[in-house]
């Protein structure tokens, strides 16, 4: 284990062996953190921190901190629980939680650019990217492979879809739907993250299908439930089921499209 001489880990504190801690950093009592991290220069992990293996944590980074949450005391915090290989740039802030039992989660593969912020009880997947200063508020959920741009703020309670992007300087107040491109002072669905379909290896028959679906759900003019009902028996497919269910389950309901 490589720890500067000016960290403070506090007793109690779980850290593998193979872990580095850079000068000034703190690891409270209760954190537990997995093989190969590596904790860069004045990072602080709160006690309720569990991380996973080979996550890197930069400068001035806080993980597991107390919600920005007026009801919040101490004896309601509940855990920040972090997957593998996550890249925290400079100054991101991630907040433990404090309304469920399972608390804030985070999964694999993400990348948080400096000064991103996911609020309490937060659901993140796996393989997103949170551009600078990307916000979530509390009870986000993000699926998979998401973009989000440079200063989008997420109301709370919404949810993105996978392979969704969203424009810089958006405000998200509703849910944004799968494989969506977003944008807007208040997002609105454009139409399709092509890009990052292309990226994430959807062939043209899987993009064709996506397209299809949206056509008929947001411009065909039938009702909702109807329209579901018709995209699941005429576009069969893992991405129709995918889109359904997310407009099914959906609390706030959906941006608008166009």
């Amino acid at each position: 284990m490589n720890i500067h001489p000016t960290a403070i880990i506090e007793d109690g504190a779980q850290l593998h062996e193979s872990v580095t801690v850079g000068p000034y950093s703190i690891i409270e009592s209760g954190a537990v953190i997995g093989e190969g991290c590596r904790i860069e220069s004045c990072v602080r992990i709160f006690g309720a921190t569990r991380m996973g293996a080979h996550n890197r944590v930069c400068h001035g980074v806080t993980l597991g901190s107390e919600p920005q949450d007026l009801t919040f005391t101490p004896d309601k915090a509940r855990p920040l629980v972090i997957g593998d290989r996550n890249h925290f740039k400079e100054n991101v802030n991630i907040s433990c939680g404090i309304k469920s039992e399972e608390g804030s989660r985070i999964g694999h593969d993400n990348y948080w650019m400096a000064f991103s912020h996911a609020g309490h009880d937060c659901i993140v997947g796996d393989r997103n990217v949170f551009a600078n200063t990307a916000t979530l508020a509390g009870h986000v959920e993000v699926e998979d492979g998401v973009f989000l741009s440079g200063q989008v703020a997420v109301h709370q309670f919404c949810r993105i879809g996978s392979y969704a992007m969203v424009a810089g300087v958006t405000g998200v107040a509703q849910d944004v739907p799968p494989f969506a491109l977003a944008d807007g002072h208040r997002a609105r669905m454009l139409g399709l993250n092509l890009v990052g379909l292309k990226r994430n290896g959807f062939n043209q028959e899987q993009r064709n299908r996506i397209k299809a679906v949206y056509r008929l759900v947001l411009r065909s003019g039938l009702r909702l439930a109807e329209a579901l009902v018709r995209a699941e028996r005429e576009y069969p497919g893992p991405e129709t089921d995918h889109i359904v269910q997310f407009i099914q389950s959906s609390r706030r309901g959906l941006i608008s499209f166009g």
